[in-house]
């Protein structure tokens, strides 16, 4: 099983989340579903998943 880290793309220092099995995308929203079910949502596109390397990146959208 391939589980992936997710960082902030202009932070990468900043984990989103770890332990991801499961990425569901609608329009700029981005649900990361972790090994334990647990759901985190954040506004922004995926720039980056490689998921052999087990790292996610995303551009988050700052809040205004």
């Amino acid at each position: 099983m391939c589980l992936s880290t997710a960082y902030k793309t202009k932070d990468p220092d900043s984990i989103i989340m770890e332990y991801v099995s499961r990425i569901e995308i609608n329009g700029n929203q981005i649900t990361l579903i972790d090994v334990m079910g647990d759901t985190k949502t954040v506004e922004g596109t995926l720039a980056l998943a490689d998921l052999t390397g087990g790292v996610v990146r995303i551009d988050c959208q700052e809040a205004k």
